[in-house]
């Protein structure tokens, strides 16, 4: 069996970090899917390609494999560039601010 592991990357459309902590490990189809004739849905009988696990660790996630004869593809996580604010749009309505703020 082959699988991939990989830590997920933040929702484009969000810009909070959820869901983006944990090693997932995706197992890789090891058949091609096939076209039913009569409603044209595409379909496989390989059920491993629907088992996505999640771990705490990239070593945890690397033990199980080894563990389990799994052939793993590690994915690195890209970091990110820029500086995270400290404080954001909300910083401007605080009521403690030091000096006032305008347009």
């Amino acid at each position: 069996m082959r699988a991939r592991l990989f830590k997920p990357a933040r929702n484009a459309m969000q810009s909070g970090t959820a869901k983006t902590k944990n090693w997932i490990m995706e197992f890789a189809p090891s058949s091609a899917r096939e076209i039913d004739p009569l409603m044209g849905w595409t379909s496989s009988d390989d059920t491993q390609s629907q088992v996505r696990m999640s771990f705490d660790s990239k070593e945890s996630a690397l033990d199980y494999a080894k563990d389990n004869g799994i052939q793993v593809m590690i994915q690195e996580p890209q970091t990110r560039k820029a500086n995270i604010r400290p404080n954001g749009y909300g910083e401007n309505f605080a009521t403690d601010r030091r000096q006032v703020w305008t347009h």
